[in-house]
């Protein structure tokens, strides 16, 4: 079922699939270089600009960046639900874009933000309507991120075939270079754009990423007639509860010694989702499906009377779908914790290093090494794509070379062993700092290590190929484990799980702090290299506990996660 200019009908599907890339990839690409390469400045906008405390401006981001991460689960609801994700992502786009149209007016516009500190004159915060407007802004920007994170994955895979092997082929490699573009934006936006705005002109440095946004929905709408858009059947969550609440009912019944043949089994005939044969797993939730006599049967259709009291197998299987993926979900979550302090602590670690690059009077940015691992994952992308995925398909014969699972694995081994390098790196540097006989200061941080800054290469580099192996992976697990019509709200696992990495980081790091001197101001007189190995034993445990997982999971119809079981036309 697909949405054309005027509206909905029941034309075939006409998936453009290639043609429709450079719309949905572009698209992809000047939004995170509008988006990306203001919010990872904002923190020093807010205190230079709007000469905010560091808690209030520290507090403003990271409500920012929790609420536009939570708001995904809301932003894929209503796609899902009733917009479908062509319109979110038209919204969302218009909406990002004035977000940033705003933020450029708060630098530009004198009356918009506090006059500069004088001399003399002591700073002044900003007026009320200042701050209203600055909000606003954020506010805009929250509602873009809630409609565009969760929906631009799944619009762009929903532009291949899945019922042919070219489309299924298609939607792999979308994912691979869709990060790829991903990567190679948040480089840009992190190295010139934030240069741009420190050191050049805030003005033009959030006048640039508003431009790319502009681009960016100018890119999108052009490519409408070439979309396939699917139409949204109502609240697909009205069916997950409609299963627990039949089931809770028919708690006290026993299953039929033959469940699959005798269960109630019906499939809409406009149903977005694959059909799903009976499974094993979650058994008390297929007693939603027992016939009783006090069921009644829609003659007309064969639906059920009462929808809160008797569901389909169908119905069943697509709630078992989401039961499935959340243990691999924990995982993720789990394992985004090593990304997360690698990126924290590796600029610490830059800072009390020897930065000079060889023998030319230039020192790296400590915060530039992040970007280490962004040009890993986009040197790796293409080179896995285009020579190491043929030879595997060759060596496995399946579609995608190795399971998407297999492919988490492989990730979440390398955060290990990140994890481990990172603190054989830390060690090193710490003994050659204390052993250092001229000492040099930085700003009460400690002694600077003789070790040349260029060793954080390495765990940079594995973390972002781990990142590749992971991430790309978990995203795709998603969408083609989860119901057709939750693809969205698929989409928004990956968000909220990245938002829980992130607490989670913040709990193990205040737990750590409190009760040792591992992570101390000064790193010298502290063990961050005990908290890296420490680190390193979660992945360990997350690792046997993902295995375990994968080795009970059973993919969506039964087959291997290369096998898409897409509805019909």
């Amino acid at each position: 079922m697909e949405e054309t200019d005027k509206g909905a009908t029941k034309n075939v599907s006409k998936h453009r699939g290639i043609r429709a890339m450079p719309f949905v990839i572009g698209n992809e690409t000047f939004e995170k270089l509008g988006t990306v390469g203001s919010s990872s400045n904002l923190l020093v906008y807010l205190t230079s600009i709007f000469h905010l405390k560091s808690i209030t401006a520290t507090n403003i981001i990271n409500i920012f960046n929790g609420t536009c991460n939570f708001g995904t689960l809301l932003g894929a609801f209503l796609s899902d639900t009733y917009f479908g994700r062509y319109n979110t992502l038209g919204f969302a786009s218009v909406s990002s874009f004035l977000g940033m149209l705003v933020l450029t007016l708060t630098a530009a516009v004198s009356k918009l933000h506090p006059p500069e500190c004088g001399k003399d004159a002591p700073c002044v915060g900003p007026t009320a309507g200042q701050m209203t407007f600055l909000l606003g802004g954020f506010g805009l920007l929250v509602i873009g991120a809630s409609g565009i994170r969760p929906c631009n994955l799944a619009f762009g895979a929903d532009q291949f075939d899945p019922k042919t092997e070219s489309g299924r082929r298609g939607i792999s490699s979308f994912f691979n270079w869709y990060y790829f573009t991903y990567s190679f934006a948040v480089m840009v936006s992190l190295t010139v754009i934030v240069y741009v705005q420190s050191s050049i002109s805030w003005s033009l440095g959030l006048a640039i990423p508003t431009t790319m946004m502009f681009l960016s929905c100018a890119l999108f709408f052009v490519g409408t007639k070439i979309y396939v858009r699917i139409v949204p059947k109502g609240s697909p969550l009205s069916s997950v509860a409609q299963v627990l609440m039949a089931a809770f009912k028919k708690r006290q019944l026993q299953l039929p010694q033959q469940p699959r043949f005798s269960l109630f089994n019906y499939m809409p005939s406009n149903s977005l989702n694959s059909m799903l044969p009976y499974t094993d797993q979650f058994r008390f939730l297929s007693k939603a499906a027992v016939i009783t006599q006090e069921d009644l049967i829609n003659s007309v259709d064969g639906s059920a009377v009462n929808p809160w009291r008797l569901c389909s197998i169908q119905q069943v299987e697509e709630v078992k779908c989401l039961l499935r993926v959340i243990p691999i979900w924990v995982a993720g979550t789990i394992y985004y914790v090593s990304v997360v302090q690698s990126q924290n602590y590796v600029i610490f670690q830059a800072i009390q290093t020897d930065s000079q690059l060889g023998h030319i009077n230039f020192h790296i940015p400590p915060a530039s090494f992040i970007v280490i691992s962004m040009l890993s994952i986009t040197i790796w992308l293409p080179i896995y794509d285009r020579v190491l995925l043929p030879w595997l398909r060759k060596l496995t014969g399946k579609e995608d070379g190795i399971t998407l699972l297999q492919k988490m694995g492989i990730g979440i081994f390398h955060s290990i062993i990140t994890m481990i390098i990172s603190g054989i790196v830390e060690d090193k540097r710490r003994t050659l700092a204390m052993t250092r006989q001229k000492l040099e200061m930085t700003q009460g941080k400690g002694a600077i290590s003789s070790m040349s800054g260029l060793w954080l290469i390495p765990q940079m580099a594995l973390s972002g190929l781990s990142e590749a192996f992971t991430l790309i992976s978990e995203n795709e697990f998603f969408y083609k484990q989860c119901p057709e019509n939750m693809r969205s709200i698929a989409a928004s696992f990956f968000f909220v799980g990245l938002a829980g990495s992130s607490y989670l980081s913040s709990f193990l790091s205040s737990v750590v702090h409190k009760s040792s001197n591992w992570l101390a101001e000064d790193l010298n007189k502290g063990r961050l290299d005990c908290f890296y190995y420490l680190i390193a034993a979660l992945e360990i445990l997350n690792l046997g506990y993902f295995l375990v997982c994968a080795k009970w999971y059973k993919y969506k119809g039964g087959g291997s996660d290369n096998q898409s079981n897409e509805p019909k036309e």
